[in-house]
């Protein structure tokens, strides 16, 4: 059992940056693939990064990419998402999602590849 909690939502202007962390509880986080997805009003939730196990492969949606950068340190249980050039396109609840995944190299994408599931943040980004 995983327990997720996000952190470092808020609000901020187009162009400014945030970073949302994930801290999992558990002593096997090292062996968990982690994905950060998002959901706007009235629309699904999809995928914005993800990260294999050991933080060797990672995932951008075409739409964040280069503005966005996910890691891990699993020294402390935590994914990041740093997130630079904020648009208003990109307010959203953000979830952080996890996945057992030792030695498994591929990166999982959709919702349903995920067991555990954080509480969201939310990022809004004034224009």
């Amino acid at each position: 059992q995983v327990q997720l909690v996000e952190s470092g939502g808020g609000l901020v202007q187009a162009g400014g940056s945030l970073r949302l962390s994930c801290a999992a509880s558990g002593r096997t986080f090292s062996s968990y693939a982690m994905g950060w997805f998002r959901q706007a009003p009235g629309k699904e939730r999809d995928v914005v990064a993800a990260i294999t196990w050991s933080g060797g492969n990672t995932y951008y949606a075409d739409s964040v990419k280069g503005r966005f950068t996910i890691s891990r340190d699993n020294a402390k249980n935590t994914v990041y998402l740093q997130m630079n050039s904020l648009k208003p396109e990109d307010t959203a609840v953000y979830y952080c999602a996890a996945r057992l995944s030792y030695r498994d190299y591929i990166l999982r994408l959709r919702e349903v590849e995920y067991e555990y599931w954080g509480q969201g943040t939310q990022v809004t980004v004034s224009s």
